[in-house]
């Protein structure tokens, strides 16, 4: 299962953008897919999650209210919507997923995930 996340760019402060993991139709319509992301310097942390089935989603306290994760089967792709962004929202963004994600919860912890895309860079200015 290949991931192939984009939309990542340079933003003001309050600004918005959104982030794209185009995977197989197969990988969207049976797998978790999360979004993560790394600081420079920091370990890769866990930012929020959709559900295999698409009926639910998880977010980290940092980002909820202003981050929105969804699906769209039609174009086999996951968005994350991000707004109100904050300089400490500077990170490199990847996309992952759990191919096991039908029989469990979403996962915050990025060893359960089995396929990841390359990252994309977010960088928000003060």
């Amino acid at each position: 299962v290949q991931l192939q996340a984009s939309g990542g760019g340079l933003v003001q402060a309050g600004g918005s953008l959104r982030l794209s993991c185009a995977a197989s139709e197969h990988a969207v319509r049976t797998y978790a897919v999360s979004w993560f992301r790394q600081a420079p310097g920091k370990g890769r942390q866990f930012v929020a999650g959709s559900s295999a089935r698409g009926d639910g989603t998880r977010y980290s306290d940092s980002v909820k209210g202003r981050f929105t994760i969804f699906r769209d089967r039609a174009k086999s792709t996951v968005y994350l919507q991000m707004n109100s962004l904050e300089p400490e929202d500077t990170a490199v963004y990847y996309c992952a997923a759990d191919r096991t994600g039908l029989f469990r919860p979403i996962s915050t912890d990025r060893s359960t995930y089995d396929y990841w895309g390359q990252g994309t860079l977010v960088t928000v200015s003060s």
